[in-house]
């Protein structure tokens, strides 16, 4: 593969920069008493206000796999992959409804995690250590898959071998070691810009190139033809469920991700909870910006066997080589916000709801934050070996459970938050029951996809194999905190403040 030294000179510089500003970080809005509790390291102190919560959140959200992999599924799969923006849309007036509560009930409490605030609603241990276990899980691949990122981009520029990945986890996890969550805080500012700054280029630009949006659809479209199977960039009869439950589905599990409570948490009031529900609908329409590279790609005639790779290819085909460069640093710094935030969640999840509830002590804030820090080291090198020694696609694919995984997080955090009717121990056999089928469905389907054809009285809906495990973990849920009250087994003590849930 050609060497292009102007992009990859530029690209280095970019990446130079941030890693400058991840160090730098550690000094930005430092308290007096230093970095020395969970609080403060992972949460950033809860200081961030309305413009940089929006930036974290956005920064979160929106991932180096974003970029490559939403318009990967446009060129590959055509409007089935569209999903995710109806999916943003119907996220943040959910969003709305749930978070602010949440931040209240847990900047009242203490609480780090959502896993906090189950312990502390339900008082159930083993419902508290799934809940955490769950989130751990999810994370791992979805970290994989942010260093995938970066290495579909290096390659792109013409660098081969793995030393570059292993730089770019070594810049990642020493920022992140030392800055804590005012690291990946301070670069999403930067990324933003950048972000929007290469979408929008290239999206008035590379179709003025090609003769306008009209001949991208229909360029689009033939190339679509010819896949195997065959696409369009219209959804085909059969696929209309699929594609909506795809969109709820995903919408439900993007806010109990750990990495979204730990951005959310981070923010100083629930008003600023508020107003990023607000203001967030922003990165949807960036994120459908996003999503027309894919056609744009197909309409540039970039061919690869790797749909990953068609973003990158088209910068590169399209754009002069310095401005190619600028775009994939873009793309790859993209990838050090979430991931830096993810291992940070992970690490929040392990120190208090994994060691601590299995050791049953009370760790003093020094401890708490020495343990994580560590963690967060042992998380980012565990993804970095998911990523070396495994293919891509194993990322990939053990992404798909990680968001029905999430989905079943619903009844006890999103419920709970409005209602403690569950029974816990009725919330912890409907989780299993949930995790299980859910899991099952996607290992049918060779995890290739998660989208399940169930039957159903003589007919077969195929949907998103998160809706229907939900649907189980409710119905389960529902049951067994019936007979588990009828039986008066007991069901722990809610030790969160009643005020909290006022307004």
């Amino acid at each position: 593969m050609q060497l292009h030294t102007t992009a990859l000179v530029i690209f280095c510089f970019f990446f130079a920069a941030v890693t400058l500003a991840g160090f730098w970080a550690a000094k930005w809005r430092r308290p007096k008493a230093g970095m020395g509790s969970l609080e403060e390291w992972g949460l950033a102190g809860r200081s961030f206000g309305t413009w940089v919560t929006w930036f974290l959140i956005g920064g979160d959200l929106y991932t180096a796999y974003t970029v490559i992999a939403v318009p990967a599924a446009l060129y590959g799969a055509g409007a089935m992959g569209f999903f995710a923006v109806p999916y943003a849309v119907i996220a943040y007036p959910y969003m709305m409804l749930v978070l602010p509560r949440l931040w209240e009930v847990c900047h009242r409490h203490g609480y780090v995690t959502f896993a906090d605030f189950v312990g502390g609603r339900y008082g159930n241990r083993w419902l508290t250590i799934a809940i955490a276990l769950t989130g751990v899980l999810a994370l791992m691949p979805y970290i994989a898959l942010q260093l995938v990122g970066i290495r579909v981009v290096i390659e792109a520029l013409g660098v081969r071998g793995e030393w570059p990945l292993a730089v770019a986890f070594v810049i990642l996890a020493a920022y992140t070691y030392s800055s804590g969550l005012r690291a990946p805080a301070v670069i999403a500012i930067v990324k933003d810009v950048m972000l929007y700054v290469m979408v929008l280029a290239a999206l008035i630009y590379i179709p003025y190139k090609l003769g306008g949006y009209a001949r991208v659809f229909e360029l689009a479209n033939q190339a679509l033809a010819l896949h195997t199977p065959s696409a369009t960039v219209y959804l085909r009869q059969g696929q209309f469920l699929g594609y909506s439950t795809l969109a709820i589905g995903s919408a439900i599990a993007l806010m109990l991700y750990p990495h979204t409570a730990t951005a959310v948490l981070s923010a100083k009031s629930a008003n600023v909870v508020r107003r990023n529900a607000a203001m967030l609908p922003a990165y949807s329409f960036l994120l459908g910006l996003i999503a027309l590279l894919g056609y744009v790609a197909l309409a540039a005639g970039v061919v690869t066997k790797n749909p990953n790779e068609a973003v990158p290819l088209l910068f590169l085909k399209m754009f002069p080589e310095w401005f190619a460069g600028f775009c994939l640093s873009a793309i790859a710094i993209g990838a050090l916000v979430p991931a830096a935030i993810m291992s940070i969640a992970a690490s929040n999840l392990f120190t208090r709801n994994l060691y601590g509830a299995v050791v049953r002590r009370k760790m003093l804030p020094e401890e708490e934050s020495r343990m994580a820090k560590v963690v967060s080291l042992v998380v980012k090198f565990g993804a970095l070996l998911f990523v070396l020694k495994l293919p891509a696609p194993y990322a990939i694919e053990m992404q798909l459970l990680g968001g029905i995984w999430m989905g079943q997080l619903f009844p006890s955090v999103v419920v709970g938050v409005f209602s403690r009717w569950f029974h816990p121990w009725a919330l912890l056999v409907g989780w299993a029951a949930g995790m299980f089928s859910g899991t099952a469905m996607a290992v049918s389907l060779g995890l290739k996809s998660s989208v399940y054809p169930l039957h159903f009285g003589g007919s077969t809906y195929a949907m998103y194999a998160a809706v229907p495990a939900l649907i189980l973990n409710l119905l389960v849920s529902v049951v067994l905190t019936v007979v588990f009250r009828a039986v008066k087994v007991g069901e722990g003590s809610d030790v969160t403040d009643a005020a909290a849930y006022v307004g």
